[in-house]
């Protein structure tokens, strides 16, 4: 298919790999980031994100089972998910919820603020455009959802570089 994306990679940032003096809530989170090159053509935003719907990769629901035959995504059942599902977000609010989520206005430890920084940040700020994932109805939920406390979800694309990038900020 020539609108398909390829993955790239799936780094993951796990917050109690950081030290967080005295503070026990922020080991439970993480973000999630897989990342694709867009193909050499890329369609409109609508149709690269249903690419990536349509990505094997996007089966996952992040709670560390990793990706799925079936047709599961974070806590809900995939095929509920639409490019439609996503609004456009600008720079500042997509930043601003994870940062936000991040840090629940506690500072975070230096290598953990770079680390976001690099991975998270710098995608938001260079992309050409961002969505985030609206919400969904209750019985889009799967069998085994709610699994996250907290679910927050960026698509950057990035047709500069070419790349796609799906973010996902959670805490279990």
């Amino acid at each position: 298919m020539h609108h398909a994306l390829i993955h790239r990679d799936s780094p993951f940032i796990n917050f109690k790999d950081f030290g967080f003096p005295g503070r026990v809530g922020h080991g439970h989170r993480c973000v999630h980031i897989k990342r694709f090159h867009l193909p050499p053509v890329p369609p409109t935003d609508e149709g690269l994100i249903g690419a990536l719907i349509a990505h094997p990769e996007f089966r996952d629901t992040y709670d560390g089972a990793g990706v799925w035959l079936e047709p599961r995504h974070g806590q809900w059942w995939s095929d509920r998910i639409t490019p439609s599902t996503y609004t456009a977000v600008d720079e500042a609010s997509a930043a601003g919820t994870i940062h936000t989520w991040a840090t629940s206005g506690v500072p975070l430890p230096t290598d953990l603020a770079a680390r976001l920084q690099e991975a998270v940040y710098a995608p938001i700020r260079h992309a050409t455009s961002r969505y985030a994932l609206g919400p969904l109805p209750e019985d889009a939920q799967h069998d085994y959802g709610p699994l996250q406390i907290e679910f927050h979800e960026l698509v950057l694309i990035d047709r500069r570089l070419g790349t796609l990038t799906l973010l996902v900020a959670a805490d279990d």
